[in-house]
């Protein structure tokens, strides 16, 4: 799940999971704590935002890298 076509381990996956996985936690943990011990918005916001990129960057490069991969060796 973390490497990439080469075999090799992608950081963008490994950031985006870790991010992800820290977001759910922090958000669970909140639910249960009080108000005024909780993550600034714009914290959450970020860590979400690099989530959502880490991830979303991983799966451009999986769909778009194959198609320039087979253009470069059919030429």
């Amino acid at each position: 799940m973390l490497s990439d076509e080469s075999g090799n381990i992608s950081s963008k996956r490994f950031i985006g999971i870790i991010s992800g996985l820290s977001l759910c936690i922090t958000m669970y943990v909140n639910s249960y704590s009080h108000g005024d011990v909780k993550p600034a918005d714009s914290l959450v916001d970020a860590v979400a935002m690099l989530s959502f990129g880490c991830l979303g960057l991983a799966s451009i490069d999986k769909v778009f890298g194959k198609r320039s991969n087979n253009k470069s060796t059919e030429e």
